[in-house]
């Protein structure tokens, strides 16, 4: 998993699995999910993340080794 902030366009980009995407859904018009083939979500993206997430208080929490 892969968690990406762009300060210079205010987007959160969240990976959840590094496969190849399929498709993209707008879940609305600043936020877009991407799936696989299979239909698995692989990503999220959030525009305007600093007003729409906590994204300054981004942590890390339960870590799998």
């Amino acid at each position: 998993m892969k968690v990406k902030y762009f300060q210079d366009t205010d987007t959160l980009y969240i990976e959840f699995r590094d496969r190849a995407i399929a498709e993209s859904r707008e879940l609305d018009e600043n936020t877009i999910l991407d799936v696989d083939v299979d239909g698995n979500v692989c990503a999220i993206t959030f525009e305007h993340a600093s007003e729409r997430t906590d994204v300054e208080r981004l942590s890390v929490e339960g870590m799998a080794a």
